[in-house]
Parts: C-alpha cells; sequence; structure tokens
C-alpha cells in the first residue's frame, strides 16, 4: 500500500486522474490536492471513502487488476485529509491512519529537518551543491578530461574552491549505451583520488559513485562519507550493509534498466507514482537495514523519455511525502540538448533554469558540473523563501 500527494491542481495531471477515477471535469481548482491511496484493500477503502463522504468531502475509488485491491483517491487540502487521518485512527486502523498521517507530516515540515553527513549537519532550508568528479575516459560531459589522478584531484579541489559542499567522485560510466568495467579497475580509479583531495582538505566531505559494495567500503575506509548507488542496491545488495558498517549516507537512485540499455524504449503508465512508488520500497529497506540517512534521486535521465524528465522535474514536491531528502542530476543532461537543439558544450543556462526550478520544488543535493551556477540557483531559491534576510541589503 503506498499513499502519495498528487499535485492534482496541475491540468494534466488532473486530466490523468479524471480519466482514472471517473473525474467530474467541472471539480478542476487550481488550489486542489489528491491524497491518493494505491493498493488498500477493497473492503478497507469502502469504509474509508464512507468516512469521507459522510463528511461531505471527494473522493472515489478505482479497480486495479487485483481484486481483493482497489486504489483511492480523496480530494481536498492538507487540512483536510489531516482530519481523514483521525478519522481512520477512530475506527481502529491505526497502521493506514498512521501512514497518511506520516505522509503528510513528511510533506509539511520537509524543510524544517536537517540532515547529517559525517559530523556536519545541514538544514533542509537550503540546497546542498555536489561538484563531479569523473574518472573515466568515456564521460558524456568531460570526456575523460580528468582520467588521471592528479587531474582530477586538482578538478575536485577547485570545485571545492569554488564552493561545493560535496565531491562526488565516480570511475565507472553511466552514460545511456555505456559498459561496465571492473571492480579491480573501479577501485584503481577512484581510490588515488579520494586519498589525494582529502590529502590536500581533510575536512572535505566525499561521495563515491559506485553500485559495487567493494569499491564503496574501500572508498569509505578511507574517507568517503556518502555512497551514490544509481542502482538503488539493485546490483549489489551489499551496499546496505557497508552504509551500515560506514555510517555513510546513501543516494538511492531511480533507473529502468542498467546504462547499456536503459534508453531502449522505456514506458511508463505514469512516470511519477511508478518513481514514487519505488523510491519509497527502497528507502524503506535501507532504513529497515539501519542506514539512517538517505537521500532519493529520481533519476532524471536514467531509463527516462525526455517528457517523462520534466514531469518528474514539474512534480518534484510529490516526493517529499516519502520523508528522504530529495537529490537530483539535470547537469547537461540530453533532455535539456534535445529540446533545445545544444550540444553538450553549450547547455550550462538551460541546467541553471532547470536546477533552479527542481530547488524550489524541493531538491536539496543538486548534482552539478557546474557548481558556480548551482550555488546561484541555492542562494536565490534561499532568498526567494527568506526575503526578509535582505533588509538591509
Amino acid at each position: 500500500m503506498t499513499i502519495q500527494l498528487i499535485n492534482i491542481y496541475y491540468l494534466n495531471v488532473f486530466k490523468r486522474y479524471s480519466t482514472k477515477y471517473n473525474i467530474f471535469r467541472d471539480l478542476y481548482e487550481k488550489d486542489l490536492l489528491g491524497l491518493e491511496i494505491r493498493k488498500i484493500k477493497s473492503k478497507l477503502a469502502q469504509r474509508v471513502k464512507k468516512i469521507i463522504l459522510s463528511n461531505k468531502e471527494i473522493c472515489y475509488t478505482a479497480d486495479t487488476t487485483e481484486v481483493e485491491h482497489s486504489d483511492l483517491l480523496a480530494l481536498g487540502s492538507i487540512g483536510i485529509f489531516k482530519e481523514l487521518a483521525k478519522e481512520i485512527l477512530s475506527i481502529g486502523n491505526e497502521d493506514l491512519g498512521f501512514k497518511v498521517s506520516k505522509t503528510i507530516k513528511n510533506f509539511t515540515e520537509y524543510e524544517e529537518q536537517s540532515i547529517s553527513v559525517g559530523k556536519n549537519f545541514f538544514p533542509l532550508k537550503n540546497a546542498l551543491v555536489m561538484g563531479i568528479v569523473n574518472v573515466t575516459p568515456d564521460s558524456f560531459s568531460d570526456g575523460g578530461k580528468y582520467f588521471n589522478k592528479k587531474n582530477a584531484v586538482e578538478h575536485a579541489l577547485q570545485l571545492l574552491d569554488e564552493g561545493a559542499d560535496i565531491i562526488d567522485i565516480g570511475g565507472e560510466s553511466s552514460r545511456p549505451g555505456s559498459e561496465p568495467v571492473s571492480q579491480e579497475e573501479e577501485l584503481r580509479r577512484v581510490i588515488p583520488v579520494i586519498e589525494g583531495v582529502l590529502e590536500k582538505k581533510p575536512e572535505a566531505i566525499i561521495s563515491i559513485d559506485t553500485t559495487k559494495s567493494v569499491v564503496a567500503d574501500e572508498a569509505c575506509k578511507c574517507g568517503a562519507k556518502i555512497i551514490n548507488d544509481i542502482s538503488s542496491f539493485g546490483f549489489d545488495e551489499k551496499i546496505l550493509s557497508t552504509a551500515v558498517k560506514h555510517n555513510a549516507c546513501l543516494i538511492l537512485m531511480h533507473m529502468k534498466g542498467k546504462p547499456k540499455n536503459m534508453q531502449d524504449n522505456p514506458f511508463y503508465e505514469d512516470v511519477v507514482s511508478e518513481v514514487y512508488d519505488y523510491m519509497l520500497s527502497k528507502v524503506n529497506s535501507a532504513k529497515k537495514e539501519g542506514v539512517k540517512t538517505v537521500f532519493i534521486d529520481p533519476g532524471i535521465g536514467f531509463g527516462k523519455r525526455v517528457f517523462d524528465n520534466y514531469e518528474l522535474i514539474k512534480r518534484l514536491n510529490e516526493f517529499k511525502g516519502i520523508g528522504a531528502p530529495i537529490a537530483i542530476g539535470l547537469s547537461r543532461k540530453s533532455f535539456i540538448g534535445k529540446v533545445f537543439e545544444l550540444d553538450v558544450t553549450k547547455r550550462e543556462e538551460p541546467t541553471l533554469a532547470a536546477e533552479t526550478i527542481a530547488i524550489k520544488n524541493g531538491a536539496r543535493l543538486i548534482r552539478t558540473h557546474d557548481v558556480k551556477k548551482a550555488l546561484i540557483a541555492s542562494r536565490m531559491n534561499k532568498y526567494i523563501e527568506n526575503p526578509e534576510q535582505l533588509e538591509r541589503v
């Protein structure tokens, strides 16, 4: 069972859900929210629907392929949904009532949280900037420019000087069509770079971009504090125990397939709800294993159609309901290049625009090639949200 708050006030989203639930079109309002409960037991769905309708609120159920389960959608405001959670608790279903309350709390109190990375604490009011260092010969963005220790370390130090909060070091390309590399080769590429950066700047926060638990383990032994796993431990489940062992933060990303085949005709009925369900399941599994800090990344460009990427950015704030800080990587990606007909060297400005919108919609970790511009996006959102900080400027 999954509970999700939905931006049904977007007209295209309303139309999609009106088809699924046979909603009257004249119910559309610009400030309307949806609370969807997917795969709820049919008998319970009818009881919940009865409660909502008795309070003169709007509710629909939709049949699914499973006979014993259905989907339920309530329309209203956050306040209405809070009261619904109390009503559900009153009929004795503590599990559902608690989950509805938790989802609403996650959504409404998202920016009031703080996260710990090593010995550092960061409030979610502001977005962190993660600078990318690809120690690969075939990166889509820099073409192997940093495929040796000296250049990679110098680049990482430059990104830190520019203001990066975190440096993400990876030794295996994840561009569409890329081939995996061996564990030994990946270690050979990344470990000297991590050591070189921390030798110069011991206080630097290092993230290791890997899907292999052995690489993650060695990186954490050298001082990495974050494990960035694009497979969400789908390629190597030991990533979870490795994160627990080192008290490392874990970034979990959605990807359909593998880098080699992920762009071979990907398809979604509803990309947001499908990615949401996936991320919620992965976060729950990680927390159950004892991982304390988990980021979620919708995986822009990883097994997505061009319009899927834009839909995910548009509705990014819906992922707040999962209760984990949202990470995102938009920098120079093909969803920008294809729309604006720009090659990879000319995508800085649209990247900045996309990163600004993503932060506005809840992204709190921006993985980027251009740290300076991402910091502008972060600060812009900070001042728009808190203009009183500029009273004396």
